[in-house]
């Protein structure tokens, strides 16, 4: 054999590990990429917590029951209309995650907020404050001029501090939770940190094709 096909029959098999090894890499990458493309931005809890039962009243009148958010995402989170720090925020950054989606996708998703101080939070001062963040018709403001014991029973369900308790408008638990279409929690986005219109956005469609 001369030295030129020795030298062939070594090369050969090393090209098609090289090759081989390349394919990998490349499947891997994109298995990657779509395994983060369905994994939620937001902080994840731990598995099978389904959202309290609550029936409040939205700020145009309508009742709001949790058993008939279900068959739907859910996006939640909790408002003082008299906040001026966190609470903007958030009705302005749900208010255009949402725009962002499509007809079709917005059909099968809910924003609720739950008022954290029912006394303040009147059907005048909720319009004004969803105006100012152009989130009308995007969020249902739920528990303003509901009876403070109902609401505290909702509090201590979700587990939040409200803006009536600190005595602060702007101090109270702000997270944005959503719930998938059987009602169970999967993700939570807080404001100054990873909620953003994008990251919300994602995680709502994660959510809708879970």
């Amino acid at each position: 054999m001369s030295r030129r096909a020795a030298a062939a029959l070594v090369i050969a098999p090393a090209v098609g590990v090289v090759v081989a090894a390349v394919v990998t890499a490349s499947f891997a990458g994109r298995s990657s990429q779509a395994e983060a493309d369905f994994r939620y931005r937001g902080s994840e809890p731990p598995a099978g917590i389904a959202m309290p039962a609550f029936s409040l009243r939205n700020y145009d009148g309508r009742l709001i029951r949790s058993d008939e958010l279900r068959g739907r995402v859910t996006v939640l989170t909790f408002l003082d209309s008299q906040c001026t720090e966190s609470c903007p925020v958030i009705a302005w950054t749900i208010a255009r995650a949402l725009d962002t989606l499509t007809p079709a996708e917005r059909d099968d998703v809910e924003a609720v907020a739950i008022s954290t101080d029912p006394a303040e939070d009147t059907t005048a001062s909720v319009r004004r404050f969803l105006a100012r963040n152009r989130a009308t018709g995007r969020l249902r403001y739920v528990g303003g001029g509901e009876p403070e014991h109902e609401l505290r029973r909702v509090w201590s369900a979700f587990y939040v501090l409200s803006s009536l308790d600190s005595g602060d408008d702007s101090l109270h638990s702000a997270p944005v939770r959503i719930y998938d279409r059987a009602g169970t929690w999967v993700a939570t986005l807080h404001a100054g940190a990873d909620l953003t219109e994008a990251n919300l956005a994602h995680d709502i469609r994660v959510a809708l094709g879970a």
